[in-house]
């Protein structure tokens, strides 16, 4: 029987080094990391997208067209470089039409990408058959992927005792709201994905809430129902993302997004290493070069050490190398147990042996709070920040106990940027009205308004009109109008010598993206530009003066008038062959801080003048001279 093989993503450097260092990972670092890549057989490396394009630019001065460049040129097409997009909003927060979609696709593939991931914050398919259409159209891969996200906690009193027992025997009473976000929900969500064209379909837990026994039933759904390969992408935040992925390899999936070593676990990806030893109990085979991850790894370490200011979660696994390091038997024997424990769908024995693993390795141990709130990390530190910002930090209970409401009352989005953030400040802000005693919604966000008005697309459950009409003025939706879009200006800088702020497409596509951001970065690349123009004028000007044959100096004949200390000329009043009277000024100088006049001590007639304002001279250096 053949060995069945696990194709990897490697996310370390686009979403690892998001997910943990606030993506600031410089060129430089990179192109350390890259000659170690080429060897080392990922299916898929993820390396552009996401906060890459503006990160790089507002924090690292960069340009990310270049970081995609250099990946390309060092991995001479061995693995497919990936990025992630967000649909019909790009890598930025506002839909974009068509045009410029194309505009950002063409260049991207134009300059070595291979795969888009392509998602939507509401898995509205509306909002990515564009995307998908236009990355096959343009020769790339389109990577459907579906939103994982939970049916809010049911926060309806049901009956407990006598009043259960009679609901159980004659029904009513209160019951829960129907479930949305079912497998069967994914699966169709991923099915009009593969019927626009995706050639891919991940299943995208972007919170790490994917359970063990859930990624089990998706994957083995999806697997039966999709023709094209499976991945499997989640985060380790609340504790599920290792055990998960062990789940998702034991029902067939096709591709497993990992990072290495250094830059797995806690809010990332689960370390490949760690799938690596799995996989070999499980019979799969990881088809990658562990060698070459070895090298990376090392490289690896002393990246994460320059990034320790940016660094979230500021615990260090030991070292280990999967090759040549032995394993204790005790962890041992939590490996076999995690994998009988899948095999028989025991995710609490599953759970426990994983976080076992993971805390011998020192990976960081899992969130509880995001666990129970069900809620993505990034969420939560928002909500903090913005409470603390206004001085009430005691309501952070309250709010996080409204995000169920403001969820439905919203049509159950997802929660993922930008809906996460959209959810929970709006929590935030019922939380303060109900503190004050105003009405629910006193204090509509401007985002939170247009999420209800329908501009960021259609959401899961239908908004009821009267509530969308309390909050937008109407009932009726109101879709976001890309034909209302404006090009951005791209202005003439006179300063820098006329030049547009834009010298070509792809920085002008970057304007079009993220014009505040691109107009510093740019405008800093035109006065580099226009410096070293100016210096290179001037160094010519230098070297013709040197090879420029000098004039033989006129003798001095006549009485000279010479600089008495040295000083710099501020002014020069008389000419050659100009008379002059005893007592009239020649010339000022400043010396000494002060400003000095020079003065004809008799009438004379002046021949030549040797300096000119701003010329800076010694003392006893001739001046002026007078005729004969």
């Amino acid at each position: 029987m053949e060995t069945r093989k696990l194709k990897i993503r490697d996310l370390t450097m686009r979403d690892g080094q998001q997910s943990l260092f606030a993506t600031r990972m410089s060129q430089a670092t990179i192109d350390r990391l890259l000659p170690y890549y080429e060897n080392a057989g990922f299916y898929i490396m993820e390396v552009w997208g996401g906060a890459v394009p503006d990160s790089v630019m507002r924090y690292l001065d960069e340009s990310p067209w270049n970081r995609l460049r250099k990946a390309s040129e060092a991995m001479k097409g061995k693995s497919l470089l990936s990025a992630l997009s967000r649909g019909r909003n790009l890598f930025g927060y506002v839909p974009y039409p068509d045009s410029v979609l194309e505009g950002f696709y063409k260049e991207a593939i134009k300059n070595g990408l291979n795969v888009m991931r392509i998602f939507d914050a509401l898995n509205d398919i509306d909002n990515v058959k564009e995307s998908i259409r236009l990355i096959n159209q343009l020769g790339g891969i389109a990577d459907g992927a579906v939103c994982y996200t939970v049916d809010p906690k049911d926060e309806t009193p049901q009956p407990t005792g006598f009043g259960a027992r009679l609901k159980s025997l004659f029904g009513g009473g209160p019951s829960a709201p129907e479930k949305i976000f079912t497998d069967e929900y994914f699966v169709e969500k991923a099915k009009a994905m593969e019927a626009l064209g995706a050639k891919i379909i991940t299943l995208k837990d972007m919170a790490g809430l994917v359970n063990p026994l859930r990624a089990a039933s998706i994957i083995s759904r999806l697997k039966a129902e999709i023709k094209v390969d499976i991945d499997f992408h989640t985060h380790c935040t609340p504790g599920y993302g290792l055990a998960s992925s062990v789940m998702a390899m034991l029902h067939g999936v096709d591709i497993l997004d990992t990072n290495i070593w250094w830059f797995g676990g806690g809010s990332a990806a689960p370390a490949l290493e760690l799938i690596y030893i799995f996989a070999n109990r499980m019979g799969i085979e990881v088809d990658v070069n562990m060698e070459a991850v070895g090298k990376i790894r090392n490289e690896l370490l002393n990246a994460r050490k320059d990034l320790a200011e940016f660094d979230l979660v500021k615990e260090m696994p030991i070292e280990f190398d999967p090759l040549t390091d032995r394993i204790p038997d005790n962890i041992s024997a939590q490996f076999d147990k995690a994998i009988a424990c899948a095999k028989a769908n025991d995710e609490e024995g599953l759970l426990s042996a994983c976080h076992a693993i993971e805390e011998y390795f020192g990976f960081p141990k899992p969130n509880e709070l995001v666990k129970n709130a069900e809620v993505p990390g990034g969420m939560y530190s928002n909500m903090v920040a913005q409470l603390k910002a206004l001085q009430a930090s005691d309501l952070l209970d309250d709010a996080m106990h409204l995000i169920p409401k403001v969820r439905r009352d919203a049509g159950l989005v997802p929660l993922v940027t930008p809906t996460s953030q959209i959810v929970g400040s709006q929590a935030v802000s019922l939380a303060m009205d109900r503190k004050k005693g105003n009405p629910d919604y006193s204090n509509a966000s401007n985002q939170f308004i247009s999420l209800i008005k329908g501009e960021y697309g259609h959401t899961p459950v239908a908004i009821d009109p009267a509530f969308r009409e309390k909050i937008t003025g109407s009932a009726q939706e109101h879709p976001y109008d890309v034909s209302a879009y404006k090009k951005p200006e791209n202005p003439v800088l006179e300063d820098l010598g006329g030049v547009p702020l834009a010298a070509n497409e792809e920085e002008y596509l970057l304007l079009e993206l993220l014009p505040s951001v691109a107009n510093g970065f740019l405008r800093r690349r035109r006065t580099e530009e226009f410096n070293a123009k100016n210096a290179l004028k001037q160094a010519e000007a230098q070297k013709k003066e040197a090879a420029t044959p000098s004039q033989p100096q006129e003798p001095i004949t006549g009485e000279v008038l010479s600089a008495p200390m040295g000083g710099r000329i501020i002014q020069v009043n008389v000419k050659p062959g100009q008379k002059v009277k005893a007592g009239e000024i020649l010339l000022v100088y400043e010396a000494m801080k002060m400003e000095n006049d020079v003065a004809a001590e008799k009438d004379v007639v002046i021949k030549r003048i040797f300096v000119k304002p701003d010329d800076v001279v010694g003392t006893e250096a001739p001046l002026i001279e007078f005729a004969d």
